[in-house]
């Protein structure tokens, strides 16, 4: 069998001693003789795959006691209505910063639910950084602060964490969560997708500081809300059962590998050759901000967009996958997420240098 190198934005590729040691438990689970699929979310040998997975997510992003871990369905979207029914709590204002897409849905679903301040934008020159804290227009009375750290699609990064005095910080880490060392003191709530750094889909984090719990807005659905999600151990009904086993296979390896500072480093390495390479090639260039730049996802487009086709079709058959850009944008993106390895990284640039030579 041969693996392929996955630049998938996500779902996104997976490390493959989780998949083997997934694949050697499919039909028996530790003796069990069936399946994790087949596991009733009650039974004590599931809660302990759910126990564990947790445990090992607070030890590797040293989460304090007084914050509650969910393990929630919906994916990140879902999170988008669920922050303003359960954070409001009273109040009728959100601050949002625009980074590009993803922020921008986020904005839309909150004007559902409250009037939503558009602290500050990137959209003035196509989304390509990030506004510094100085441009953010905070309004001390808002309900929360919500941004999105590491814009995916459009590949940009916060290079700090915006200061929001008392005013409570909410941040989507989807796509950035793991890579490298968080402050979650600094956050309120913090969630983040599964199928970019944490799993495969069908399952989203939420950490989030227990006294923001139990004031939701009224008509807030049962199972949306975040104390109900707590109380019941993230089991009011039955959650990603195998998601969240695959979810703590990838906590398990993490700590393997050295945890999240062991993996930062080497993540700053892929990135940084990567960039390198863009910058100094003239059949190349990246449009972001140097200082925004993102270690997860690097858009990049060729000098001439005629070649794109053909570009990604040759890097297909290298065993290089999923390096288109995403449809908004066009061009390409390389996701080099935890479970990229750098030899993917080494053959993507080795890739591009013979191509470029080839049709310069």
């Amino acid at each position: 069998m041969t693996r392929v190198f996955n630049f998938c934005a996500g779902p996104a590729a997976l490390p493959t001693p989780v998949l083997e040691k997934a694949s050697a438990e499919m039909l028996d689970w530790q003796g069990k003789g069936l399946s994790v699929m087949e596991m009733s979310h009650r039974s004590p040998e599931y809660v302990s795959i759910a126990q564990k997975a947790e445990q090992d997510l607070r030890d590797l992003m040293s989460i304090p006691d007084n914050y509650k871990v969910l393990f929630m369905q919906g994916g990140a979207t879902a999170q988008f209505a669920m922050i303003p029914m359960n954070l409001l709590r009273g109040k009728a204002t959100a601050d949002y910063i625009n980074t590009g897409q993803w922020s921008a849905k986020a904005i839309k679903e909150a004007k559902r639910y409250c009037d939503v301040n558009v602290v500050a934008s990137a959209e003035d020159k196509n989304f390509t950084y990030a506004p510094a804290q100085q441009d953010l227009k905070l309004n001390p009375e808002a309900a929360y602060v919500h941004y999105t750290p590491n814009e995916t699609i459009g590949g940009v990064e916060f290079d700090y964490v915006p200061d929001t005095g008392d005013v409570p910080l909410v941040a989507d880490f989807s796509s950035s969560i793991l890579s490298e060392h968080i402050d979650v003191t600094k956050f309120a709530l913090i969630y983040a997708g599964a199928q970019k750094n944490i799993g495969p889909a069908g399952l989203c984090i939420v950490i989030v500081r227990e006294d923001l719990l139990g004031d939701v807005l009224v008509g807030t659905p049962t199972a949306m809300n975040y104390q109900v999600a707590a109380d019941n151990g993230s089991m009011y009904n039955t959650p990603a059962t195998y998601s969240w086993y695959l979810a703590g296979l990838v906590f398990q390896w993490l700590k393997d590998q050295g945890g999240v500072d062991a993996i930062r480093k080497v993540n700053e390495r892929k990135a940084k050759k990567l960039y390198e390479f863009i910058d100094l090639n003239a059949f190349y260039s990246n449009p972001v901000a140097i200082n925004n730049r993102s270690k997860m996802n690097v858009p990049f487009v060729l000098k001439d967009d005629a070649l794109d086709k053909i570009f990604l079709a040759e890097a297909e058959k290298a065993g290089l996958l999923n390096l288109a850009g995403h449809r908004s944008v066009g061009g390409m993106r390389a996701s080099i997420y935890n479970s990229v390895p750098e030899e993917a990284v080494d053959a993507l640039i080795a890739f591009m240098a013979d191509f470029a030579e080839k049709n310069m």
